[in-house]
């Protein structure tokens, strides 16, 4: 839960939830003008299913649209799909990227903070150092 927290506040400060609203209702709109417009899709429940297929890019084909303008909705919806995707999970990539450059930085600071008094430590504060600083040097 916390992680869904972290991830909300993050889309909310870059602004991609913008992004993600819109995709949302973007989805919905789709769906509600496939339902209405195709004679094949006799529920919203079916254009709810056939919108997520065109989104996931699954094409299952149990429920296809014949006319223009479902069709037109259809690479609409893929194509902003694609595109909202590909920001949301740039923008979280580049984020979790971030707090790990920024835990390494930290553990660097701190081995760094630790050689400045190197000659006030004891044996088993010295041993310490040296197996964190192995161990950053088996992550390299």
């Amino acid at each position: 839960m916390k992680r869904l927290r972290i991830i909300h506040r993050l889309l909310k400060q870059t602004g991609a939830h913008r992004i993600l609203l819109g995709y949302i209702a973007m989805f919905f709109v789709c769906a509600v003008i496939i339902w209405i417009r195709e004679p094949g899709i006799e529920s919203f429940g079916d254009a709810i299913w056939y919108c997520y297929a065109v989104v996931t890019t699954i094409g299952f084909g149990d429920v296809i649209v014949t006319t223009h303008l479902a069709r037109i909705v259809s690479y609409i919806l893929s194509i902003y799909s694609v595109m909202a995707v590909a920001i949301i999970t740039g923008v979280v990539v580049n984020y979790y990227n971030q707090v790990v450059e920024m835990r390494q930085s930290e553990t660097i600071t701190a081995v760094l903070d630790r050689l400045e008094h190197l000659t006030d430590m004891n044996q088993e504060e010295l041993e310490k150092l040296s197996e964190t600083i192995r161990t950053m040097r088996r992550r390299r």
